[in-house]
């Protein structure tokens, strides 16, 4: 068992501990209908426990280990440790009103993250909004939502932005349609200033940002908007975030994550380098 690197977010270590119990279940062939009699629970719970979408009670857990032939001291006491970690709440937990659960996992892997990589096509990507960018989004989509419950939800994703400030925060790599950056989100100032934001954070080492343009044409991302995300942990695989209109799916399948990587790289090798991204995003504050 490897350690986990501080700074870990609390779901990530949920996700990554119900990866753990996964892998162990199946290396002894149990099925969950199995696994979940045994914690007098159900095959669903065992399912939601492997995709770290619920707390660990620490008797399941222990149960599930001497099922699943994890008998040493220092094996049981690594994954027991994490449990008692992975139940914390992170710094997420006062906006849980405002989260819908499938979302609050991705805020936690988010933390944890040691490279994020995104293709977006509708908005400028969360991490890289501005607060007023950010307010117009979050409005358009508001329909029953107070005026305080839209300026907590812009103050969470404004607190979500302190991830790539941190010393140790995460790679941070964008390929933006050029759609997204011509969609005048909240009218023309505050697009002009979104823009402009986008060419001061190329500045720093640890964010990078493409463009996919128009003059492409087709390609291999048609499918939407996705993120992968790389954890410093070598026990936590990589996670494929794909979101969709009331859900999420987080793909942690080597072929499912080798597939969108390749799609990946085939945006980034078709998008514009960063000298040209700060060229196309100059013209199109121009053009607005």
């Amino acid at each position: 068992m490897s350690q986990i690197q501080q700074g870990s977010g609390p779901t990530a270590l949920r996700i990554l501990l119900g990866s753990q119990l996964r892998r162990l279940r199946e290396s002894k062939g149990i099925s969950r209908e199995d696994a979940g009699h045994l914690i007098r629970g159900s095959e669903s719970k065992i399912s939601r426990m492997e995709l770290g979408r619920v707390g660990f009670k620490e008797r399941d857990v222990a149960d599930l280990l001497t099922l699943y032939g994890v008998e040493g001291d220092e094996a049981r006491s690594a994954v027991m440790d994490l449990v008692l970690r992975a139940n914390e709440p992170g710094w997420w937990h006062r906006y849980n009103d405002l989260l819908p659960s499938w979302f609050q996992a991705y805020v936690g892997l988010e933390e944890a993250a040691m490279r994020i990589r995104t293709y977006e096509v509708q908005f400028v990507p969360g991490l890289l909004q501005t607060k007023d960018y950010a307010r117009a989004v979050i409005t358009a989509g508001a329909a029953g939502l107070s005026m305080d419950e839209i300026s907590r939800r812009v103050d969470l994703r404004m607190e979500r932005h302190q991830v790539l400030e941190r010393a140790d925060g995460p790679i941070f790599w964008a390929v933006i349609d050029e759609a997204a950056l011509r969609r005048p989100i909240g009218g023309v100032d505050v697009m002009r200033a979104q823009l402009g934001h986008l060419m001061e954070l190329m500045r720093r080492p640890n964010i990078t940002i493409q463009v996919m343009p128009f003059s492409f044409g087709g390609h291999s991302a048609e499918g939407g908007a996705f993120s992968i995300l790389r954890f410093q942990d070598a026990e936590l695989p990589d996670v494929v975030y794909v979101e969709q209109l009331a859900s999420a799916l987080y793909l942690d399948k080597r072929e499912d994550v080798d597939r969108y990587g390749e799609i990946m790289e085939r945006l980034c090798a078709v998008s514009t380098t960063p000298d040209e991204t700060v060229d196309i995003l100059n013209k199109i504050m121009q053009e607005i």
